[in-house]
């Protein structure tokens, strides 16, 4: 032991010398004496050691050097920290004390994590993929969502969610049994990580220079955080050895003594004094320190901790001291103008310097702090910092030393030009912090959070203050925010904002800050910044030349800033005991708009023509007295201030009321467009509750409360414009304007009365009225979330679900919710849809809607009105409302509209009607209990009206006769000249109404005084009122003449003009009768169901027995006028007005019912059109194309062209053309002969190989054809085109070719951006509009032929046969060059290019002709195919399906033919010859050199038929295409019995081949199988084909004949569908229809191979065959080539013998259930290419394949993936499932398409870009659609939206 000391000694000059260069066996000797050494007595020299060896290996100065210098450090550090330990196995050794009960797993943007309602106590709780799925949270409500800023698991966390939630790792409380840490495992962590730590701060400090006027050097401190990142890497590694790492971690970053002993900068090391001069240099240069001359004095202070930040009165606004060294550009002298405005700063030094100014660092944590905001937050810090939280004593320490660089990270945010990524990652830390309730909890009490927060706002707005010009500009002291500061432009506040909103939602700290009346005062102040932002004033004169865009950003700061915190702080009063709250803050509010009308220097007017949507204050106020009054039983009386008061706040909502009318009605139409959009964003859904809501309210209260304020001041105030007179065509919507807010006002109980859950219905029935709604926004408000428990009860309540509907045409639906039919009958409210739409047209649409459901539930044929819905009982408190109704200045005005109304008024619409009636009708419904009391009383007050009514109760005021009025008119005016002023004429009331509105309330405009004299008017002035004046003050100087008064005699009453409008509505005289003569009941049971909807005389109806009801006189009147009835206008002018107006009515009737029929007219021609021209799937459509078939059998057919509109026949020189879509396909390839559709991969083990597809079987047989055959001849025996064939589809419609090209000609011109592209010949048609890129020429020439031939001829199959070979043997001629043969030729070169070359070149020899001739008849084959499995795979249906009006395949077979006759076949090859003559010359082949021909036994059948058939002179004879069918039926039926008889075993195969032998000289031994059969095994038995069975696995046994023959039939049928389908084609004629198993006889008697029908049970497939020679010699023939191919190769003989497979239609992937199987496996899979796991991950859901959407890592030659794959995979035609969106696209050649998603939630809606993250469920009927439009072609037709992808998908 004495030894070890010297050692230690000396042994510093063996690592100091090494230190950088030492080999790691070398450090890690060291590193394990040295931990040795410290555990035993020389521990302080060790340490000494240590501490050098450290400061060598860290010193900055080695740092930046490179990634060498930082990796041997790091090396050094990880071999001292597990002393010599291999560093895996310390990791492993740490881990085992980890006693984490939290997840804490940190993740930054993009990270996929759920979120759990169900189980969360904080709304911001999140949980990693891992734990939210070894959690139990089936059922709850959760979703997935993608990161936007980061964060992190908080599994595990009690405080923030519920413990049900945790999953199975966290569960456990495992603090009990987690063994204790052993002191040696962690001894050496404790020594190195504070240098290693300070190593970093001091890389940090060097690394920073503090910015030069210019802008921040970024590029270096990108630069230093690059050298940087290894070091944070390592920390971050450490965080995640788990809970004993973390609290050594946490206790070297809260220690103040290393923090001192390390960085104070003391001491003899030159290089950290260096440093802390830069840290002190940065810390000034951040405007954190004092002026020099104040840090002395404050230090000392200071020095105490920050527990004791002292503060002083929060009132005022912010102090500009501290900002005299500031670097922050924008402040340097605070008056540089942003635009025109001045900025406005407020010097008053009451603002707490402590919170703004000063940050003293004690620990290591506080500083690390300091540089990653100094920084600008950096990822890798963030991220370290936060992995940090689990440990809790770190969590306290890190949210107080957060709080205490509150200010300092605002600065930092203000300046940087990064601030959307730094918001975005401050909110990543601060949500970790603040959603924790305890911890929010401790660190308000502790740490002022709340000042802090509040002041650090206040301050951060005051940067943008200007002055308001609302109201008085000159002398205006108020300051507003200005909204085109890039702070509010960019939201700059937000993660402010969110932290303050996140606090507030804890309880314990919303009390807090609503009993500190500091912090009330200073946050009034913040909110008056907004109020009265982005004021609009009216441009009167020019159009404002630029549209300021800055509303946006003044909604959202009114919505974030101030009505958030608003919602926050409400929803903690909510019980009585918080009244004290509403009380504080009332009196605050009220206090600082009081010195808001003393700023603006606001009296009593406002100042007209201007407007400002934002007054926070105000809403402040209403909110919090709704509340009172709702929730915590306040009285009204005792909160409300006094009248002068009210009346102010009334005045600036009500502008806002007065000019969204005048907006609406274009009065502000020079200030652009952004007018309107301000006026819509006020009422949308997602401001309405904190805008309108709160100021209707206000208006409300006001009203209720003033003592004497009159409707009709409110409605002259409403409805005239100031300083103005009206035109007319303003007049009548303002008017208009002016009675719908009278009754929003007086029938809204939103805040008086309702309950939440009444609300919830209310807005909800509203939304759905407008339309029907998606599950995610049926209401939009942010009051009630989506989610909470009643909004499901009160949708389910309300609303039906209707599942999406599919229509053929393909449009896609989503989910929806519709009202029930009860909602429409009892709760539709027309009012409140008007309160809450954005666009008329919404109002309209909802009652649109209505009149259906009247008019489909047979309530109500005509149109009716909005119907009136009775309102929820009144709150006590807003008794008040009442008074309003029974005022008599609303009556007066009632009864003039009313007047004006039957006097036919221009200006008065139906609206103002419908609205009179509903004021009248709220008005009976809340009547005054007592009728005589109240008149009495109100008789004193109102006594200025005495000439009007006698009360104010409108019971009894509806049935006062009035019998004349004294009006003022124009001078002007021919009354007054010319009648006596008692006259009884009452027209003169209608046309002295034409001097603007001034005279709308004529009868009534009341001069409106001051407020204060209305308030203080006594009885006596009111007196003097009675003779209405018109005050100048409404009308131009100068623009009316002088007024004169004049009598008009009226004699009528509210209910005897409600009377004669009722007549005037029916059109009938005496149509009115009181229904209680008939029947007593009505006036006890009033409420009577057919009065609640209708038309206005309902309306009417309506009313009246509700005042007969009311009041027995009432009763009686009525009855007397209707006995009495007279005509309202004397007799004198009856005759010449009212013919009018009926005329009038009956013109207005006519022009209707005309309209009507012209519409219906349109849509059914409409209708017929769509579905012949662009019927997609419906079969019903097929008629149309019928007709034309069967007309063509006359005469020549005759084509329409679409351009020109000529109709005619086809000519050489004009030929005429059918417009077609050439695409090129690869659906039939993806057949497969399995009837189990393929699933979508979505485990490792699920791969798809596409080995047994259509086309990779089609592949192989022709390779290997061609390795032992020659090649002209492989390409004769097959059909290419499975993979890349060529499709071709017409729409029907047909132009002129020369038309055609001038057509082109024009688009090609035509700049608009289309989304096709004319230079590759793309168009759409002119007709149908359906994309097309091709003209297909129609064959001139009649189609007698069809007629003649149709009959069976009578020659026999021999000379049929030869006459075929002759018309062969004719020369294929050029044909004369003549227009038609051009076009023929373009159109040939159009379908070669629209496939790549690679399916199209097959042969050996690179061009040789054999390849066009193979694939010509293969493009005719793919048609034939395709319209197949169009058909269903079988031809049972018949009939023309809607796939064959597509087909165009008779004009396209003879393009082909004219082709393929310029290729002559070689007669000695011409297969014809080897099907009908036994060849002469045996054993030829056997001895020339090349390779031998494909046997014929190896040829495919339908080729050989279209080979046949094309090559023939064309029209072909029916009879011809007989005999060539029955010939290859013959070679068919052959095939089939060798690919029998190889099938069968070999016992089998004996008694076959005997049992026939036996039957061979039979007459009918040509037409038995059996016969037949036993021939071919026979002849094959002569070679070696039926050798080595053994090998092979058991072949199927086919026993007994009913199986032989089913398969024979089955055998035969794909090709007896071709074959029938091409005569059909060719030929016309209808398919029949049958029954499956019929199928193979029908098409046989069809196809002419039946000789005559026999009834099915005797009937074999043998007795079809005809043979044009004996059978036994063809069959020998043909066996025989098999058997010498045997000698050769007799492994391949039975490979390529025939099997036809029995292919299944081509299915697309099966998808899973559940769209999270696929999200889960895939959104982190990494790409087969690139190794990387891709951005935007996509799969094929034709073949499954895993590409990268738009990723350059796997682009080839400017193609990127996506685009490849379709064009191998699918020839062009892309099909692509997009992981992280749900969506499905298409690429189509070179353009793409969103398809939408077969992913749709629980309500059936998509969610696209997966932002609501709700779990998703296949759409079978999409996926079907999906596959559908695959199969069938028609994406091109059915998805409007493409556009070109320029290959970059």
């Amino acid at each position: 032991m004495a030894a070890s000391p010297g050692a230690a000694v000396t042994a510093p000059r063996c690592p100091v010398m090494a230190g950088a260069g030492a080999s790691s066996r070398d450090k890690r000797e060291t590193a394990a004496r040295l931990k040795a050494a410290l555990g035993g007595e020389s521990g302080a020299a060790a340490a000494a050691e240590l501490r050098t060896l450290l400061e060598l290996v860290l010193a900055p100065a080695a740092g930046p050097g490179g990634g060498e210098a930082a990796g041997e450090a790091l090396e050094w550090c990880r071999c001292l920290l597990s002393g010599g330990e291999p560093w895996d196995s310390f990791v492993q050794a740490v881990r085992a004390y980890d006693p984490a009960t939290l997840c804490g797993l940190v993740w930054t943007a993009n990270f996929v994590a759920y979120r759990c309602r169900t189980c969360g106590i904080s709304p911001c709780m999140s949980l990693c993929a891992e734990c939210f799925h070894q959690g139990e949270h089936a059922g709850h409500d959760y979703n997935m969502f993608r990161s936007q800023a980061g964060g992190a698991c908080d599994c595990g966390d009690s405080n923030v969610m519920r413990e049900a939630g945790f999953c199975k790792r966290h569960r456990i409380k495992s603090n009990s049994n987690v063994p204790c840490v052993p002191k040696h495992l962690l001894m050496m962590s404790e020594l190195v990580l504070p240098q290693f730590i300070f190593s970093l701060i001091q890389h940090l400090r060097e690394g920073y220079n503090e910015p030069a006027l210019d802008l921040p050097s970024e590029k270096d401190l990108h630069k230093i955080l690059q050298v940087l990142e290894p070091h944070v890497s390592f920390l971050e590694d450490l965080t995640k050895m788990g809970g004993a790492m973390r609290s050594v971690l946490t206790q070297v970053l809260t220690s103040q003594q290393f923090y001192k002993d390390l960085s104070s900068g003391v001491g003899e090391n030159a290089c950290a004094k260096k440093s802390h001069e830069k840290y002190l240099i940065a810390l000034k240069g951040s405007g954190l320190a004092f002026p020099e001359d104040k840090i002395a004095c404050n230090m000392q202070e200071q020095g105490a901790g920050t527990s004791t930040l002292s503060v002083q009165g929060l009132a005022g606004g912010t102090a500009t001291s501290g900002q005299g060294d500031s670097s922050d550009e924008e402040d340097q002298d605070g008056s540089q103008g942003v635009g025109k405005r001045k900025r406005v700063k407020l010097s008053s030094t009451t603002k707490d310097q402590s919170i703004m100014d000063v940050l003293k660092h004690k620990c290591f944590l506080e500083e690390l702090l300091f540089w990653t905001i100094k920084y600008e937050f950096p990822q890798k810090m963030v991220t370290f910092l936060l992995n940090m939280l689990p440990d809790q004593d770190y969590k306290i320490a890190f949210t107080k030393t957060f709080v205490q660089h509150y200010a300092f990270i605002m600065k930092t945010l203000k300046k940087s030009h990064e601030s959307d990524t730094m918001s975005n990652r401050i909110v990543h830390i601060s949500v970790q912090l603040f959603s924790n309730e305890e911890l929010a909890r401790q660190v308000t009490e502790e740490c002022q959070l709340l000042d802090i927060m509040v002041t650090v706002l206040l301050y951060m707005m005051e940067s943008c203050l200007i002055k308001s010009e609302l109201q008085d500009e000159e002398n205006s002291l108020h300051v507003v925010v200005n909204c085109g500061e890039a702070l509010l432009k960019n939201n700059t506040y937000w993660p402010l904002v969110s932290d303050f909103i996140n606090i507030l939602s804890h309880q314990s700290v919303a009390k807090k800050f609503l009993e500190d009346h500091g912090l009330l005062v200073t946050w009034m102040n913040f909110v008056s910044f907004f109020q009265g932002m982005n004021l609009n004033k009216r441009e009167l004169n020019e159009h404002v030349e630029f549209e300021s865009q800055t509303y946006y950003a003044a909604f959202a700061a009114e919505l974030e800033a101030c009505a958030q915190p608003m919602w926050g702080l409400l929803s903690h009063c909510k019980v009585r005991e918080t009244q004290e709250y509403t009380r504080n803050v009332v009196r605050y509010c009220l206090e600082a708009l009081q010195d808001w009308f003393d700023a603006i220097n606001f009296v009593d007017e406002p100042a007209p023509n201007q407007v400002t949507f934002h007054l926070p204050l105000h809403r402040y106020f209403a909110m919090f007295l709704s509340k009172a009054v709702k929730c915590q039983e306040l009285d009204l009386d005792t909160i409300l201030p006094d009248q002068e008061m009210l009346m102010k706040l009334m005045i600036h909502p009500l502008q806002i009321q007065a000019s969204l009318s005048e907006i609406h009605s274009n009065m502000w139409v020079r200030n652009g467009l952004q007018i309107k959009g301000q006026a819509m964003t006020y009422v949308q859904s997602h401001f309405c509750n904190s805008m309108i809501d709160p100021d209707i309210y206000l208006l409300l209260l006001t009203r209720i409360n003033l003592i004497k304020f009159k409707v009709v001041d409110l409605l002259t105030m409403a409805s005239q414009h100031q300083n103005t007179v009206l035109d007319s065509e303003h007049e009548r919507s303002m008017l208009e304007g002016a009675l719908t807010f009278l009754v929003l006002l007086l029938s809204l109980r939103l805040h008086l009365g309702m309950t939440d859950d009444e609300i919830l219905r209310a807005e909800m029935v509203a939304q759905l009225c407008m339309n029907d709604r998606t599950h995610k926004n049926p209401n939009p408000k942010s009051g009630i979330i989506p989610g909470s428990l009643s909004f499901e009860s009160v949708l389910s309540a309300v609303a039906d679900f209707k599942a999406p509907v599919f229509e053929p045409g393909g449009s896609m639906q989503q989910g929806m919710y519709t009202p029930k039919a009860e909602v429409w009958d009892k709760e539709f409210d027309p009012v409140m849809v008007i309160l809450r739409t954005v666009y008329r047209r919404d109002v309209q649409s909802a009652m649109d809607r209505y009149t259906a459901f009247l008019k489909q539930s047979g309530k109500f044929p005509g149109n009716p009105w909005p119907p009136y819905k009775k309102r929820t009982p009144l709150h006590p408190s807003y008794r008040g409302l009442i008074k309003l109704l029974h005022c008599k200045t609303l009556h007066i005005v009632l009864f003039t509209l009313l007047y004006k109304i039957l006097m036919d008024h221009q200006n008065l619409s139906e609206h103002v009607l419908c609205m009179v009636l509903y004021l009248i009708e709220l008005g009976l419904e809340n009547s005054p209990e007592q009728e005589s009391d109240e008149e009495e009383s109100a008789g004193g007050q109102e006594r200025c009206h005495d000439s009007w009514f006698p009360g104010s109760n409108l019971v009894s005021n509806m049935r006062h006769f009035i019998n004349y009025v004294r009006v003022r008119v124009p001078e002007t005016a021919p009354e007054v000249k010319r009648e006596p002023p008692a006259s009884t004429s009452s027209d003169g009331l209608a046309s002295s109404q034409n001097s603007g509105t001034a005279q709308v309330f004529s009868l009534v405009a009341e001069r409106r005084k001051k407020f204060q004299e209305i308030i203080n008017r006594n009885t006596s002035e009111a007196n003097q009122v009675v003779r209405p004046k018109t005050s100048m003050k409404w009308s131009a100087p100068g623009a009316t003449p002088q007024l004169t008064t004049a009598i008009l005699e009226v004699k009528e009453s509210i209910l005897s003009l409600l009377i004669k409008l009722h007549h005037k509505l029916s059109g009938k005289q005496n149509s009115y009768y009181p229904p209680w003569l008939d029947d007593v009941d009505v006036l006890i049971h009033p409420e009577i169901p057919r009065y609640s909807h209708g038309d206005g005389m309902t309306a009417v109806e309506r009313i009246l027995l509700k005042a007969a009801v009311q009041s027995r006189l009432n009763k009686r009147i009525i009855e007397e006028i209707c006995r009495k009835v007279t005509p309202p206008v004397p007799p004198k002018k009856i005759s010449s007005a009212e013919k009018k107006t009926l005329d009038k009515e009956e013109r207005r009737q006519k022009a209707r019912e005309r309209q009507q029929k012209l519409l219906a007219e349109f849509a059914s021609r409409q209708k017929s059109f769509m579905e012949t021209a662009m019927d997609v799937e419906s079969p019903d459509a097929d008629i149309a194309m019928e007709v034309a078939t069967s007309e063509q059998h006359v005469s020549e057919a005759i084509y329409d062209c679409v351009i020109c509109g000529q109709s005619g026949p086809s000519t050489e020189d004009r030929p005429t053309g059918l417009v077609v879509l050439l695409q090129a396909s690869s659906v039939l390839g993806q057949c497969r002969n399995s009837t189990e559709p393929r699933r979508l991969p979505t485990t490792e083990e699920e791969q798809i190989y596409p080995w047994d597809t259509c086309a990779a079987l089609h592949d192989v047989r022709l390779t290997t054809l061609q390795r032992y055959f020659k090649d002209s001849s492989c390409l004769q025996a097959v059909s290419i085109g499975w993979e890349g064939g060529v499709y071709v589809q017409t729409c029907g419609h047909t132009l002129h070719i020369d038309c055609h090209k001038s057509y082109m000609e024009s688009l090609r011109n035509d700049q608009v951006l289309q989304g096709f592209s004319v230079d590759k010949g793309e168009f759409t048609c002119p007709l149908c509009r359906q994309f097309a890129n091709s003209v297909l020429p129609c064959y001139p020439g009649n189609n007698m032929e069809r007629s003649v031939w149709q009959s069976h001829s009578n020659k026999c199959l021999q000379d049929l046969v030869q006459e075929v070979e002759e018309l062969q043997e004719q020369l294929g001629t050029f044909p004369s060059e003549t227009n038609l043969s051009k076009e023929m030729e373009s159109v040939m070169k159009d379908i070669k290019s629209t496939t790549q070359k690679k399916y199209t070149d097959y042969s050996k020899t690179p061009g040789s002709p054999d390849n066009d001739f193979l694939f010509m008849y293969s493009v005719a084959r793919t048609n034939l195919e395709l319209e197949l499995v169009h058909r269903g795979g079988n031809l049972c249906s018949g009939g023309a399906s809607t796939a064959g009006k597509r087909s165009c395949l008779n004009q396209l077979f003879h393009v082909l033919a004219m082709h393929m006759r310029l290729y002559s076949i070689d007669s000695a090859y011409n297969p014809w010859r080897k099907l009908t003559q036994p060849s002469q010359e045996k054993n030829s082949e056997l001895v020339s050199e090349e390779l031998p021909e494909v046997p014929v036994l190896y040829r495919d059948v339908s080729s050989l038929l279209l080979i046949q058939i094309l090559t023939m002179p064309q029209p072909l004879h029916r009879e011809h295409f007989t005999c060539i069918v029955k010939v290859l039926f013959t070679l068919l039926y052959t095939q089939a019995l060798a690919a029998l008889s190889v099938k069968c075993s070999a016992e089998d195969r004996m008694a076959w081949k005997e049992s026939g032998a036996l039957k061979k000289n039979t007459s009918s031994g040509e037409k038995s199988w059996e016969v037949l059969l036993s021939h071919v095994i026979s002849e094959l038995s002569k070679g070696k084909i039926y050798e080595e069975e053994e090998t092979e696995e058991l072949p199927v046994v086919l026993v007994t004949p009913d199986s032989v023959e089913c398969y024979l039939q089955q055998f035969c049928l794909p090709f007896l569908r071709i074959t029938s389908l091409l005569q059909h084609h060719l030929f016309g004629g209808d398919l029949p229809s049958c029954q499956e198993d019929e199928e193979f006889t029908v098409l046989a008697s069809c196809l002419g191979l039946l000789p005559s029908f026999q009834s099915a049970h005797q009937f074999t497939s043998a007795s079809c065959l005809d043979w044009p020679v004996p059978a036994f010699d063809m069959i020998s023939q043909w066996c025989s080539e098999l058997v010498s191919f045997a000698v050769r190769h007799p492994d391949q003989v039975k490979a390529l013998l025939i099997q036809e497979p029995k292919w299944d239609l081509p299915r697309l992937l099966q998808l899973p259930e559940n769209y999270n199987t696929i999200f889960q496996y895939y959104h982190r899979k990494t790409c087969s290419v690139c190794t990387k796991v891709p951005k935007d991950p996509a799969v094929c859901l034709v073949c499954g394949t895993f590409v990268c959407l738009k990723g350059l890592c796997c682009k080839q030659q400017s193609y990127c993936e996506c685009v490849l794959h379709s064009q191998n995979c699918g020839a062009g035609t892309g099909i692509f499932l997009l992981i992280n969106a749900s969506v499905i696209i298409i690429i189509r050649g070179h353009r793409f398409c969103l398809w939408g998603s077969v992913y749709l939630d629980a309500h059936g809606e998509e969610d696209r870009d997966l932002r609501r993250g709700k779990p998703l469920y296949i759409c079978k009927e999409r996926y079907k659609v999906l596959e559908q439009q695959w199969v069938s072609h028609t994406f091109d037709h059915i998805n409007k939206r493409w556009g070109p992808h320029y290959n970059g998908l």
